[in-house]
């Protein structure tokens, strides 16, 4: 099987050092194997993505020494696959509409009884105020959920093979675990066709993703994204999650830090080589 891993971003803002750092490792990794490196533009939230920054996205990559095979997947272009896959559980009866708002979840998970609210890889776990509702009651700006709860009745629970230096090992799912430190994540949202964790299930399964390299921050998505492979019969990919680029008061980067744009640090005149020096590669 051909080692083949993703890059994946989405074209809303400029590529930062953070990006760079990614982008490079799981090009570096795939060279190293023999593998193919893709890159996948993640252009569901379509309200911010811009043709601007995809290209300049495209130019940062290139002029790092990164290649990939074109045309790349385009998110957008895929909702059918997602609607399959969400239409898939919603037959099994493992999905319902949710129409809160996040300051109907943020309230309700903050109330006395509920204890200090308990965040997953989907924001606040969802304390479960439409669970009841069925998908015939489901209006046009629901969004769907799937039904962790129910979920867990189909079969032995999987696990994953993670090689990150944080977190590496075997890692098995737990139903205590998916019930309380996941919730009942959403699968898709309004005017954007599907959720980032079902879309990237589907796609890296489209791709033939074997291996996938990402930030630390996205470890804990893993166990979901796993349960959805699970659910979906899908392959699971080993995972590699690595340390973030943080700036000097070790907060991680993000698109707003515009002063760390790849773009800005080519404008200066520094060369690709002082760019992988930059974040220790």
């Amino acid at each position: 099987m051909t080692f083949t891993t993703r890059f994946a971003p989405s074209p809303t803002g400029p590529l930062h050092l953070g990006h760079a750092f990614s982008a490079l490792l799981a090009h570096d990794m795939a060279r190293s194997a023999g593998g193919r490196f893709l890159l996948r533009i993640d252009d569901l939230d379509q309200s911010r993505a811009r043709p601007e920054w995809e290209a300049q996205l495209k130019g940062d990559l290139a002029w790092l020494g990164l290649t990939w095979p074109e045309p790349c997947r385009r998110q957008s272009d895929h909702l059918a696959d997602y609607r399959a896959a969400l239409d898939r559980l919603t037959a099994r009866g493992l999905t319902y509409p949710c129409q809160c708002s996040r300051r109907d979840i943020s309230a309700a998970a903050s109330a006395p009884q509920e204890g200090a609210p308990h965040f997953g890889p989907d924001g606040l776990i969802y304390p479960g105020t439409c669970r009841a509702r069925s998908m015939s009651e489901a209006r046009p700006g629901d969004a769907i959920r799937l039904d962790i709860e129910k979920a867990l009745g189909q079969g032995a629970l999987p696990g994953f093979t993670e090689t990150g230096p944080a977190h590496a090992g075997q890692h098995l799912l737990t139903a205590d675990y998916l019930l309380t430190g996941i919730g009942d994540p959403v699968l898709a949202r309004p005017q954007m066709g599907a959720s980032y964790h079902l879309s990237v299930v589907v796609d890296d399964a489209a791709q033939g993703v074997t291996h996938v390299i990402r930030g630390e921050d996205l470890f804990t998505a893993t166990f979901l994204h796993r349960f959805l492979q699970h659910l979906l019969d899908l392959p699971t990919p080993a995972y590699h999650h690595h340390a973030l680029i943080r700036d000097a008061a070790g907060k991680r980067l993000a698109k707003r830090d515009d002063a760390r744009a790849i773009a800005r640090y080519r404008d200066d005149g520094l060369t690709p080589e002082q760019i992988r020096s930059m974040v220790d590669l």
